[in-house]
């Protein structure tokens, strides 16, 4: 069976078109509910980010879930690895989060979670899935579910602030923090206060409709300036739904994903404490994975999505792994990408060896990258167009260990990713063009 609805990252799309509608939300809580019943429990609790649409849906959820049988609690707005982490303390069989991420107001979504705080098994997604193809029936009034709430930010932010090895004291330092307006507005500068910094906030006015508007983790620049206008130490912006990170130096320059994921590995190397290999995507960083090199780590690529870099982790016993995009998976604190629980520990390492971010970053050096998307591409031939590969095999071979080359189709449009990065600018630019030429002329009718 081929999933309908779920993607790698749960379901997704825009409020009010199908399948993102309150009906569909009444009807997946039933699905989801029946299924949870039957397969791991009753208890299911449920978080949101700020988008004006997720009190809609969450009501919709609680119905549904309520119709067959389960009980809910409800836990306001809270950021995802939240609700990973309290499904599994609260015992939940299941949890819910009502987000989409970095995504504008209009746009979202649902991510569940298993009882022990990972992404749902394929299995029990096809069973909701098809479940979703029945009726709703509502159990008997006796068995309806309960619905409680309760107020689960103090937990939440005891558990970021234990998730360092030592007490960490951030006293002295000056950090300007970039909360999205969205689902870490309240526990963001509650974590970092708490720990003795002072802390000068950005994004915390939430109002349903600015989630993501200019600032957060996509939109950096705001951030930048008001670190270098405070003279701040560091600045740290979350996304819509904080289980992304994204790192400004004290002269107000970016540190992105990769180069995050570096320092945490870095130092955990030279501590002895590092396991596995680090993990990243198709995406990540070449300066990343050389730098990683040189030191003597092991560097391992996944498909692009958190998913399959938490996959990878697991199989090959890695500790560290994560996205340029700042989604970074710190297994031994947490079972998904946490934008509080990383940057804590970037913060650890700046503690701990008296050493500024903008320092600290300079351990790997990133290469240029390029790409090009050619659209209206037949993706169904790239993996045997004979012309595309010699063309390929050219590139790489002018470029030698300097570089590399990647194709992707994209899995939701009609078109080609051309991305080529290495250590020349010039080069770069001139092969990802010739790529792309030959992606067009072979693919695009």
């Amino acid at each position: 069976m081929v999933k309908k609805y779920f993607g790698t990252d749960g379901i997704r799309g825009q409020v009010g078109q199908y399948p993102i509608s309150a009906d569909f939300m009444l009807k997946l809580g039933w699905a989801a509910g029946k299924v949870f019943s039957q397969q791991c429990g009753k208890k299911v609790i449920i978080g949101k980010d700020t988008r004006i649409s997720g009190y809609m849906f969450e009501s919709a959820l609680e119905a549904g879930l309520v119709a067959a049988g389960c009980d809910v609690v409800l836990l306001g707005p809270m950021p995802t690895p939240a609700i990973a982490y309290l499904t599994r303390t609260l015992r939940a069989c299941a949890g819910i989060v009502i987000s989409a991420s970095h995504n504008p107001h209009h746009d979202n979504g649902i991510k569940f979670f298993s009882a022990e705080g990972t992404k749902l098994s394929d299995e029990l997604e096809l069973a909701i899935e098809a479940e979703l193809e029945n009726e709703i029936d509502t159990v008997d009034s006796e068995q309806l579910g309960k619905v409680t709430k309760i107020d689960a930010e103090g937990r939440y932010i005891e558990y970021c602030k234990h998730s360092v090895m030592s007490p960490l004291h951030l006293r002295g330092m000056k950090i300007v923090l970039d909360c999205a307006n969205g689902a870490t507005y309240k526990v963001g500068p509650s974590v970092f206060e708490e720990m003795g910094a002072e802390v000068i906030s950005l994004g915390v006015d939430p109002d349903g409709l600015n989630i993501n508007v200019d600032c957060g983790s996509t939109k950096p620049q705001i951030l930048a300036d008001k670190v270098k206008e405070a003279g701040a130490d560091i600045g740290i912006a979350f996304d819509g739904d904080g289980d992304r990170v994204i790192m400004i130096d004290e002269n107000g320059e970016e540190v992105d994903g990769d180069e995050l994921v570096f320092i945490i590995a870095d130092a955990k190397h030279k501590k002895g404490e590092l396991k596995g290999p680090v993990v990243g995507t198709l995406m990540s960083n070449f300066g990343m994975e050389k730098a990683l090199n040189e030191l003597g780590i092991q560097f391992r690529r996944a498909n692009v999505g958190d998913r399959y870099v938490l996959e990878l982790m697991q199989n090959e016993g890695g500790i560290i792994g994560g996205e340029s995009s700042g989604h970074i998976i710190c297994l031994e604190r947490s079972t998904t990408g946490d934008g509080i629980v990383a940057a804590l520990q970037v913060l650890e390492v700046m503690v701990a060896t008296g050493t500024p971010l903008k320092d600290l970053k300079n351990g790997m050096s990133k290469y240029p990258q390029q790409m090009i998307n050619v659209k209206g591409a037949d993706k169904t031939r790239l993996g045997t167009s004979q012309v595309i590969a010699d063309a390929v095999a050219k590139a790489e071979a002018e470029m030698a260990d300097t570089g590399r080359v990647l194709l992707r189709p994209s899995g939701t449009e009609d078109k080609v990713r051309v991305m080529v990065e290495g250590s020349d600018e010039a080069q770069v630019k001139k092969l990802v063009e010739f790529l792309a030429d030959v992606v067009r002329e072979e693919l695009v009718s």
